[in-house]
């Protein structure tokens, strides 16, 4: 028997897998020292946004939540969209941004600081899976995770 969500269930469970989601992105770059891209930066534009717009989605009124769990819907679709672009740019399927180089903090201090932190920097390419798993890169498993938060806020918010 499948089990089902209220409106404000729904919205914690999305807001709190897309914050697991972006908690292990953030583990894979500072603990583990993968640099993210520029595309990696851009697939976590939507999660920024869906886990507070979730979140309000659990405080809200029953059909202020509904209208969040759809509006999450085509945020996560859109996230799936940009991971499917990144994936592709990674299997030489099609060309990616011109520009697409790390993200790097900001430099400060002297020049000779400056030169410091230029000699260290690894400029991180967007056709470059830095890890796979089970052939699958993180722009791979950004697309069905995305998928899934899609489909889990469609099907709450149609089920009502």
């Amino acid at each position: 028997m499948p089990v089902r969500l209220t409106i404000r269930q729904a919205c914690l469970v999305v807001a709190l897998a897309a914050a697991a989601t972006i908690g292990g992105a953030l583990v894979f770059q500072y603990g583990y020292g993968y640099q993210p891209c520029k595309l990696c930066l851009e697939q976590r534009y939507p999660y920024y946004f869906g886990i507070p717009l979730a979140l309000l989605g659990v405080v809200l009124p029953q059909h202020g939540g509904r209208a969040i769990l759809w509006l999450l819907a085509l945020l996560f679709l859109a996230s799936a969209a940009l991971g499917t672009y990144h994936a592709g740019v990674e299997w030489g399927w099609w060309l990616g941004p011109s520009d697409c180089g790390g993200g790097g903090g900001a430099a400060g201090g002297s020049v000779g600081d400056l030169l410091n932190q230029l000699n260290k920097i690894r400029v991180v390419s967007c056709t470059e899976a830095a890890w796979r798993f089970l052939g699958l890169s993180l722009a791979g498993w950004n697309v069905l995770i995305s998928l899934a938060l899609a489909a889990l806020s469609g099907v709450a918010a149609r089920r009502g």
